[in-house]
Parts: structure tokens; sequence; C-alpha cells
């Protein structure tokens, strides 16, 4: 069941956002393999990196749900999941480049969380790609570490 649903325009600064407990440093740097932005994904210890499509605004939707979601994987271009640890009971969310201490915060229960990321509308672009509706949420409940993985493949419209 959902419990809370939170709303962000975030700047994709490098074509990334994060999601990160508190207390995480962050780093990404090392983490932003081939396969890692193949994913659209990348992970670090307390820290998601979103892959986004434009390094432009984009509409960021974060649900806090009391147990795994059932939502139909065919409204989204691609479907990633992960884990991340959140120890200090306060996640950050942010764009990259933003003033760390101004980001906003979502509080919830320390622990670690299962993590689902949906991605839509990535292939609705302007040829600059300075335009688009693509838009992106991630669904977190209370789980176990698990490696990333891709749950849908997005098909590219080339």
């Amino acid at each position: 069941m959902l419990l809370e649903k939170y709303e962000f325009e975030l700047f994709a600064d490098y074509n990334q956002f994060y999601l990160q407990d508190e207390k995480a440093d962050g780093d990404l740097s090392d983490s932003w393999t081939e396969k890692a932005n193949e994913m659209l994904l990348a992970i670090t210890n307390g820290t998601i990196g979103v892959g986004t499509v434009r390094n432009m605004d984009v509409p960021v939707t974060v649900e806090i749900h009391d147990t795994e979601p059932t939502e139909n994987l065919e409204l989204w271009d691609q479907v990633n999941e992960c884990s991340i640890e959140i120890p200090s009971g306060r996640i950050v969310i942010a764009g990259c480049t933003d003033y760390f201490p101004e980001a906003s915060r979502i509080e919830v229960e320390p622990a670690t969380y299962q993590a689902r990321i949906y991605y839509g509308d990535l292939n609705i672009l302007s040829e600059d790609e300075l335009e688009g509706n693509d838009n992106y949420k991630i669904a977190l409940w209370c789980g176990e570490v698990i490696k990333p993985k891709i749950i849908k493949q997005r098909i590219n419209k080339d």
C-alpha cells in the first residue's frame, strides 16, 4: 500500500539525479560504468544515481510503500530495481550539482529499502534533446540488499 508520495522537479545536470542517505558521501564518480549508463542506474553505498535522457529539469516522483508495489509495467519504458540503505532515516533527493544542504529531504524509518525506478516517455524528446516528456518515479519499500537489475528494458526509437 502507498504510504507517502512526493513530487519534485529536479535539475538533471549531467543527465542524472541522486537519491541518497543523508549521511552517505554520494560519490558516484566511479559508479557510472558503461553498464550503469546503459541501465540509467548507478549505485554506491547509500546512494542511487538515476540516469536521465535530458540534462534539464525533469519531473520525479518518490513513493514510500509498506510492501512491494504492484504496477502495470507496460506503462513505463524501462524499470530497474536495486536497494539502498538509509540508516539515518533521512533521504536526500537532488540533482547532482544541487547545493546539498538545501536539497529536499524525505523522512523514513531507518532501514534497508528496495527501490524500483520507473522511467517514462524516454523517447519523446526534441531533436536537440532539451525538451521532452520524460519522467521518473522511484518506489521504495523495506526489503533486503539486492544487486541492481533491469526488470523491463527500454526499446530505443532508433
